[in-house]
């Protein structure tokens, strides 16, 4: 399922375009010294030198509703060495790849959650080994009834991976879920759904029916069933790593724009 989620991340490369996944040796070299956060008209920025920073793509102003973020942000150019490496920027560019989409990009970034709704990664489940068979159970049944107690709607979970249709009413409540949402709290919903490959762990998050550990742990039965099995693969570790700091920002920025 997760890997049927590339194209959910287009808009959150895009911050730095997919051209940065480089070696070092190309990156472009830190070009200021002071790093600053603070309020700027309607928002918060980050000043570079005194000068508030820019996206690299379309050189759109960077203007963030939280003043966390735009610590968080601060920090991370603040972290810089000689060159300026977006790989460990998490939140600069998830921040960019919000401000680069620009607001027509919010009806499309609802409905991706929603799509993958209607395919979540919650309702396939395994028809053996029992031992995944009852922490699919465990762990994604009671996702499913919070999330179905607190919408009232209901879901067909299914064996295999054959398409299972779930009720339209569904679809539509939990859309109506995200309705008035702003294009920085969805642009964190599209990577917290591409990340875990469910966007009814990404829209319960949300609504604080689940903690981030709870959603990290459901949206990684399977591997971790595997890895009980077979034991973890150094690479794949690796990435499971860079994907939960992805994760956490996406979380951070949540928890900032909520308050």
């Amino acid at each position: 399922m997760r890997d049927q989620l590339t194209d959910i991340h287009k808009h959150i490369d895009d911050g730095y375009g997919r051209a940065q996944h480089l070696n070092k040796v190309e990156l472009p070299k830190r070009f200021y010294k002071s790093v600053a956060a603070g309020p700027y008209e309607a928002g918060f920025v980050v000043t570079l030198d005194g000068r508030p920073v820019r996206t690299p793509g379309k050189k759109l102003p960077v203007v963030v509703p939280a003043a966390p973020i735009a610590t968080a942000m601060a920090e991370e150019w603040a972290a810089q060495g000689e060159f300026i490496d977006p790989a460990t920027m998490p939140m600069v560019r998830l921040i960019n790849s919000a401000v680069e989409s620009g607001e027509e990009m919010i009806p499309a970034f609802r409905d991706e959650v929603i799509k993958f709704v209607g395919g979540d990664l919650l309702l396939y489940r395994a028809e053996g080994p029992q031992e995944l068979v009852s922490e699919q159970e465990l762990q994604w049944d009671k996702a499913l009834v919070a999330i179905a107690r607190h919408f009232g709607v209901s879901f067909m979970p299914t064996m295999g991976i054959i398409h299972q249709q779930q009720p339209q009413q569904t679809l539509e409540r939990l859309a109506e879920a995200l309705q008035g949402e702003n294009l920085f709290v969805l642009t964190a919903l599209v990577s917290i759904t591409g990340l875990t490959g469910s966007g009814i762990l990404a829209v319960g998050l949300w609504h604080k029916l689940f903690t981030a550990d709870q959603v990290w742990s459901a949206a990684h039965v399977d591997e971790d069933y595997q890895i009980s099995q077979w034991g973890e693969d150094e690479e794949a570790a690796e990435r499971r790593q860079k994907r939960r700091v992805e994760f956490d920002t996406a979380v951070a920025a949540l928890e900032a724009l909520r308050s």
